[in-house]
């Protein structure tokens, strides 16, 4: 079997063995090491043996024996006792009788875990992307714009204290839902960004991670399908993924939403998404991923790119830009503004950015800035923006797409 074909299994696998692990015996970090474990023995063994029957038990199995090594060493070392040890999962990590209610899904379970009130907000999308996302450290610094050093500490305090609160591992009960629920919608939106878009390697998409992202909210949607906001980012996410077919070519290279062939956009993705957002906007006041599901849609109902109506999209960005100062929003506000109204309107705005240590040293404002010039007429500025975006971009098809756009105007 291809190595590439291994790597995808053991990305998919990778959450649920990690939730099945905590599951059974606990021990947060531990188990998380276990895990990390047993992947490296899956990706040494399985090119010459072959993949197993059932690679996630395969996975389980290692990694628990592995989990017992290690807390033997730490009762030797701490000379505590320790449940592992002693033969027997602990009752307080012991699995719940299943509840006909609650869709039984390790990854799920794990989520929500991740999500634990006792953590800060940022600690809990920080602990969920490491734990069920699979991103790196060192993208998730990234999406902080932190350093990874500072990442790394904050996640393993997360870990900490979830083993220290002695949560179960099950689902919160129905009344606990509601404070857990924006962080765990906050998260699977982050990973199916970055399975949509990866920051960094040499794929622009990691389908693992977007499919994954989309499954989870499908799980979400089903346990709480009068959320509208729930309905919101299963639609955004469905709008966004239907143009998956569109936007690499046959070599790999990213093409921009205006050169995609509409015609390999999955119709039927993007009527249940407009579906789905239709249905929650009608519910009451419009949240942050309705308003973006709804953009998405105004986008992927037309079948040529002439036909976008950019003036609906900026009102729907104005909304968001309401509810939060977000950066990226606000970039993206600039080139709704800019094909609406001019490319002067969308630099002055633009112009108000460029003191945001958020967003004006990354690759984004960069590459919108160039794209802004480059419809001003303005080709040495717009190629000297493109090749600065392009020396900033962490991905590898993002810099080639950048660099061939600066050439183009050389």
């Amino acid at each position: 079997m291809h190595d590439t074909a291994i790597e995808d299994v053991l990305r998919s696998e990778a959450p649920r063995v990690l939730g099945a692990v905590v599951r059974r015996y606990g021990h947060f970090d531990l188990a998380e090491d276990a895990v990390q474990e047993a992947l490296l023995a899956a990706a040494t063994r399985w090119p010459n043996s072959g993949l197993p029957n059932d690679p996630g038990a395969w996975l389980v199995t290692v990694a628990s024996r592995r989990l017992t090594d290690l807390l033997r060493s730490e009762q030797a070392r701490r000379r505590r006792e320790d449940v592992v040890a002693q033969g027997t999962p602990s009752d307080r990590w012991r699995a719940p009788a299943a509840d006909s209610d609650i869709p039984s899904d390790d990854t799920l379970v794990l989520l929500f875990l991740c999500c634990h009130p006792s953590l800060t907000p940022a600690s809990q999308v920080a602990l969920a992307l490491r734990a069920v996302g699979g991103l790196t450290t060192e993208e998730i610094a990234r999406a902080f714009l932190t350093s990874e050093d500072t990442m790394a500490r904050r996640i393993s305090r997360a870990k900490k204290r979830i083993e220290d609160s002695g949560e179960p591992f099950r689902m919160p009960a129905a009344d606990g839902y509601a404070e857990r629920l924006a962080a765990v919608l906050h998260v699977l939106y982050l990973i199916f960004t970055e399975g949509y878009a990866a920051t960094s390697g040499t794929d622009l998409v990691r389908h693992d991670l977007s499919s994954e992202a989309v499954r989870l909210a499908r799980i979400v949607h089903r346990v709480l399908p009068s959320d509208p906001e729930v309905a919101g980012l299963l639609a955004l996410m469905l709008l966004t993924d239907a143009r998956r077919g569109a936007r690499v070519s046959a070599d790999g290279a990213l093409i921009p939403l205006d050169a995609q062939d509409r015609s390999l956009w999955d119709r039927d993705a993007v009527a249940e998404g407009t579906a789905l957002v239709s249905e929650a906007l009608r519910r009451g006041e419009a949240g942050p991923y309705q308003l973006q599901a709804a953009i998405a849609a105004v986008h992927d109902r037309v079948s040529r790119v002439e036909e976008t109506d950019w003036p609906q999209i900026v009102r729907l960005y104005e909304l968001l830009l309401r509810m939060s100062d977000n950066p990226v929003v606000a970039l993206n506000h600039a080139v709704a503004v800019a094909m609406a109204r001019g490319p002067e309107e969308g630099l002055d705005l633009l112009a108000r950015l460029a003191d945001d240590d958020r967003v004006a040293d990354g690759r984004r404002f960069h590459a919108v800035r160039a794209h802004l010039l480059e419809m001003l007429g303005d080709e040495a500025a717009a190629r000297a923006e493109y090749g600065e975006a392009a020396r900033r971009a962490t991905s590898l098809p993002q810099q080639r797409y950048l660099y061939a756009r600066a050439e183009r105007l050389g």
